[in-house]
């Protein structure tokens, strides 16, 4: 239908993007909302296409970034927010007066998704992973001042190896986040020893397909609480939407 080319056009760019959240998302908010817009996946595997989808595309209003672009898109950007900045990765693209301004809305996802989880409380963390994803969760810990340890494959990129940690670890840490992509469709989980975990721990997956991973399955078997990230998502897509149509 040719009369769609002219709504105004949101989209989500990455790679891959079959398991992707957004498109679903805003296409059932802008159909409930009578919001006259599309949302249109745009999955990009070299980001030297970038401007090549902004040229095909005159009626972009806004993006959403995911893996494996969210720092690697910084480059194209005319500035970043504050929060974008202090992050150093990007998962929000707003198209304002002729200039590109990166955002980022994962860590406000993550922060009000979790704070009615720990109800004032403030457990210690440990984040898994330090990729894009990481640097969001460390940022809104930080806001929420709640200390956190991270841990990585990589020797000298995080406090602890995977191979560090151990009950003691685990008994001081409450707070265990997988910010890797181990668990999407059902690959895998963080390597850590699960059956040190007990009841007084959360387990926070920022996966969310399946709803249930391995990751979590581990930390129920042990009787501690879980929660995946599709709250989360669900909260960094609506503070998108905000931004996009600010004034």
């Amino acid at each position: 239908m040719p009369w769609l080319e002219d709504l105004p056009q949101y989209g989500l760019i990455g790679y891959p993007l079959e398991h992707s959240f957004s498109r679903s998302y805003f296409t059932q908010k802008f159909r409930e909302s009578d919001i006259r817009a599309r949302y249109q996946n745009f999955p990009i595997q070299d980001l030297r296409d970038f401007p090549v989808l902004l040229r095909s595309n005159d009626h972009l209003r806004g993006l959403n970034v995911t893996t494996p672009h969210k720092q690697g898109i910084i480059p194209f950007l005319s500035s970043l927010s504050p929060a974008a900045t202090a992050i150093q990765a990007v998962n929000c693209i707003d198209f304002r007066n002729g200039s590109l301004i990166g955002h980022n809305t994962d860590w406000m996802g993550f922060r009000d998704s979790l704070l009615p989880l720990i109800n004032g409380l403030k457990p210690k963390a440990l984040v898994l992973g330090n990729g894009g994803a990481s640097l969001a969760i460390r940022y809104a810990l930080k806001q929420m001042g709640l200390t956190f340890s991270t841990v990585s494959i990589q020797p000298g990129k995080a406090d602890f190896l995977y191979q560090d940690i151990n009950a003691e670890i685990l008994a001081t840490h409450l707070l265990i986040i997988n910010t890797t992509v181990l668990g999407t469709l059902g690959n895998g989980c963080p390597e850590i020893p699960y059956q040190y975990l007990g009841k007084e721990h959360l387990l926070f997956d920022l996966v969310y397909n399946p709803a249930r991973t391995l990751f979590l399955e581990q930390g129920l078997k042990q009787g501690g609480r879980t929660e995946n990230g599709l709250k989360m998502l669900e909260y960094q897509a609506e503070a998108s939407w905000s931004i996009w149509n600010q004034a």
